[in-house]
């Protein structure tokens, strides 16, 4: 059978040797198609002759596959080749549906778990739980399997089933499910965060998701909401059109969102508002940050353009690049990059240069000296070539080297493994904080565990220490450095009080994960978010957020 697949494939790639030889005789040698042709040619002929020849037997549907990917790389890391047995991954997504049983799997402390199942979906239902250790899908045992293969068995037509063994503390459950039509929500939480300020968390793009913005809003103004903050903090971005309907919820309808710019004129298209907003009034604040990219730079961009929103947080991921999918042979697919995004004011907001490549291969970022200034609707200046810049700029959050390193090693993980064994349930998310009793077990329960660290001060001594020694300086500070090394020597002990805070907002998190999943954890936070905090701040005045939107004098 393995033959008569590598005799298919090679087929194929006489097949190709054929078309380019047609291409050959049909092309002056001036002719970029000529050039085309001619490297098809060799590429054909090349993989045809290692078949032949090589030592080793080689699998030509693998060779030929890596040498599509290291030729796609090198234009840019959005231009990548589908096969078909990776067609179902692409769709999921793209549109956020899928068949299965509607669960995040991953691998903790060397074993495969579920790290989140969704609420209302057959893997909760049937009782499954966070840190549930998967044993067996259906016959097969999975223990050894890496998380894709798992995933691909837990998927499969809606209503067949699949029986599922897991270990969950020292006992072994066996749990029957019915696979269903996942649809996986783009806002997994909205609700009044203060007063009269609705929240809205957008967390894609795929299918619906204006829909399921309009409706929060529409619930939200309901509930008495004068205010919105909408949060695309983190968001991938996805479908052009879902981010167009965004936009077209706060602005009138028949305006200009985005235009897509290429080579071809079938790629030059202008997306405009196409009906009435549901509110074009109401003070709105749009939070984004590092990893807020593609449609959601378009919908943060497209309002900071038409002076709609006040934008709060860090400059955006910088990607304004559009992929097409098109079709190749044997059900497979290719998703290339054939224009750039240009909102409202007429700015680009790719970050990074792919065209321009340093020594490494990667691309360049835009200098600030070709940076070019544009305008908004009031006349505010904004900047193309490096992603959507804040209206009010926030520094990144950083956490203190023992939290980091209780939550890298799955200690606060495992801790609350055991405490939700324990613990049926717990009091709703913006309620539940975490007692000093139960910091106190957890302290406890670190006792006999390892976790150690260096401290940001530790790192620069021991880095100074090895200058020193470079620059032949250190036989004259070596006492001053025992002393300073000794001084400044960390006590988990101490640090364990000093950073008490920010070690129970890491548990207080991973624990209401386990009774209120993913939208829990956002409820949980909004009280503890110091983002949250300033993108209030903004609606505490009402002549300071007009000013924001005001060009400066």
């Amino acid at each position: 059978m393995k033959n008569y697949f590598s005799r298919k494939r090679l087929f194929t790639s006489l097949a190709v040797v054929g078309i380019a030889g047609l291409m050959l005789s049909f092309y002056p040698k001036n002719d970029k198609l000529f050039e085309l042709a001619k490297n098809l040619d060799i590429f054909a002929s090349l993989v045809r002759e290692l078949d032949t020849y090589y030592v080793d037997e080689i699998d030509p549907n693998e060779l030929v596959t890596v040498g599509i990917n290291a030729m796609l790389a090198e234009l840019d890391p959005y231009t990548e080749y589908i096969p078909e047995e990776e067609s179902d991954d692409f769709r999921v997504l793209t549109t956020g549906e899928y068949g299965g049983v509607g669960a995040l799997i991953g691998n903790r402390l060397g074993k495969n778990m579920i790290m989140m199942p969704y609420k209302g979906f057959p893997a909760q239902v049937s009782g499954l739980k966070v840190a549930d250790e998967l044993l067996k899908v259906d016959t097969v045992n999975v223990i050894n399997k890496n998380t894709s293969e798992i995933s691909k068995l837990l998927k499969g037509p809606a209503n067949t089933e699949v029986n599922v063994v897991v270990k969950r503390g020292v006992d072994t459950l066996s749990v029957k499910l019915t696979r269903k039509k996942i649809v996986i929500s783009n806002v997994p939480y909205y609700g009044m965060v203060e007063g009269e300020t609705g929240y809205i968390k957008l967390s894609d793009f795929t299918t619906n998701a204006a829909q399921d913005v309009a409706l929060a809003l529409q619930d939200l103004k309901a509930q008495g909401a004068k205010k919105l903050i909408l949060d695309v903090r983190d968001n991938p971005g996805g479908i052009l059109m879902e981010a167009v309907n965004v936009v077209n919820i706060f602005i009138p309808k028949n305006k200009e969102v985005v235009k897509t710019i290429g080579k071809l004129d079938k790629v030059l298209s202008e997306y405009k508002t196409s009906s009435s907003p549901i509110d074009k009034e109401i003070p709105l604040v749009v939070m984004i940050n590092e990893r807020s990219a593609s449609a959601s730079e378009i919908v943060a961009g497209a309002l900071q353009d038409y002076d709609r929103a006040v934008l709060v947080g860090r400059t955006s991921f910088g990607k304004g690049l559009v992929q097409s999918t098109i079709p190749l042979a044997y059900n497979s697919q290719v998703k290339l990059t054939t224009a750039k995004y240009y909102i409202p004011s007429g700015r680009c907001i790719q970050a990074i240069d792919y065209s321009i490549k340093d020594e490494d291969g990667n691309g360049s970022y835009v200098p600030d000296s070709l940076r070019q200034e544009f305008q908004t609707k009031n006349g505010r200046t904004v900047y193309d070539g490096a992603g959507i810049e804040p209206d009010i700029a926030l520094d990144s959050r950083s956490f203190a080297p023992i939290t980091y390193s209780l939550v890298t090693r799955s200690l606060v993980f495992s801790f609350v493994s055991e405490f939700a064994l324990e613990n049926d349930s717990i009091v709703a998310p913006r309620s539940f904080e975490v007692s000093d009793e139960l910091y106190a077990s957890f302290v406890d329960w670190l006792q006999d565990k390892e976790y150690d660290y260096i401290t940001r001060v530790e790192k620069t001594i021991e880095d100074l220490e090895k200058y020193a020694e470079k620059e032949k300086y250190f036989d004259d500070i070596k006492e001053e450095l025992e002393k300073l090394k000794k001084s400044v020597s960390h006590s988990k002990e101490q640090d364990l009080i000093t950073f008490e805070d920010e070690i129970k907002e890491a548990l207080k998190d991973e624990i209401v994960s386990r009774y209120y999943y993913q939208k829990g954890v956002i409820e949980a936070s909004l009280d503890q978010d110091p983002e949250i905090e300033s993108a209030l701040e903004v609606f505490s005045d009402a002549k300071q957020y007009e000013a924001y939107l005001s060009p400066s004098k």
